[in-house]
């Protein structure tokens, strides 16, 4: 069980992920993946604050651990994690989604310090996580790579093969993290594409299966210590979680999978936020 300080830092850089998005990244009348950001705070907030080997001064360190945002839209979260770790200054975060800025819409690899690849285009972070973790199995480095998967991105066929190869190759350097917040943009995935079940899914393709509450620091970081002691194939965790979490008039609202928020609205959250402050 990790330290209580460890469980209290690490909800509060979640919280403040949540605040960055609110505050810096959408704001009143800016369009933005407010929902899936806001769904996987806690997750992201554990890897890059707690659980991952990286070096904002130093990017590009061999033996870093790799982060891969397959869910590329809700490249808000990703920002805010890695402003907020010292990767560029946080005022580049009021820029995002603006003509030559070094925050786009997607993550992209060649702007933004600090992300590993190109993602968006969904179904594709598997399968570029997968190379990735067999490179550093043939580097000879201990590293793991960490690839955050959407639940309405498992429709995606490329998905499953990436699924096959990670299995086949027993790639125990990678650990895939499903954010089941049971929404896509237009509303109830068991109503448009329905992949249940998603963890039987998943064991029959061969990987270690893990099912957590995805707001749960403790089970979070339970989570991915299991990982660890896993060989000889690859993790998946399955973290439930809550579309646009603590934001009221987004939880559980499709309209806020990628929407914009009025004045009041955007009070609204400020305020919903703020009362999570200890």
């Amino acid at each position: 069980m990790a330290p209580q300080t460890t469980i209290d830092l690490l909800e509060a850089k979640a919280l403040r992920l949540r605040e960055h998005i609110v505050n810096d990244l959408t704001g009143v009348g800016k369009v933005g993946h407010l929902g899936g950001s806001c769904s996987s705070a806690e997750i992201v907030a554990t890897l890059y604050f707690h659980k991952m080997k990286h070096d904002p001064k130093n990017p590009a360190l061999p033996d870093r651990d790799r982060f891969l945002l397959s869910k590329g839209h809700a490249a808000l979260v990703q920002y805010a994690a890695l402003a907020e770790a010292g990767y560029f200054p946080k005022e580049e975060m009021k820029k995002v989604k603006t003509l030559g800025a070094m925050l786009q819409g997607h993550p992209d690899m060649t702007k933004t310090p600090g992300v590993e690849a190109n993602t968006g285009s969904l179904g594709q972070g598997l399968s570029i996580a997968c190379g990735m973790a067999l490179g550093l199995r043939l580097d000879g480095l201990a590293s793991k790579v960490y690839v955050l998967i959407g639940d309405g991105e498992l429709a995606e066929g490329q998905i499953w093969e990436a699924a096959m190869a990670a299995a086949y190759y027993k790639i125990d350097n990678l650990v895939a993290i499903v954010d089941r917040n049971r929404l896509q943009a237009t509303g109830p995935i068991c109503e448009r594409f329905d992949t249940n079940p998603v963890t039987p899914k998943w064991a029959a393709f061969g990987w270690e299966t893990i099912e957590i509450d995805g707001h749960d620091i403790p089970a979070i970081l339970g989570a991915l210590d299991k990982a660890d002691q896993v060989k000889g194939k690859p993790t998946v965790i399955i973290a439930e979680t809550v579309k646009g979490k603590c934001i009221s008039f987004a939880e559980n609202n499709p309209a806020f999978h990628n929407g914009a928020m009025t004045p009041e609205q955007w009070e609204t959250a400020k305020s919903d936020l703020n009362k999570l402050r200890r």
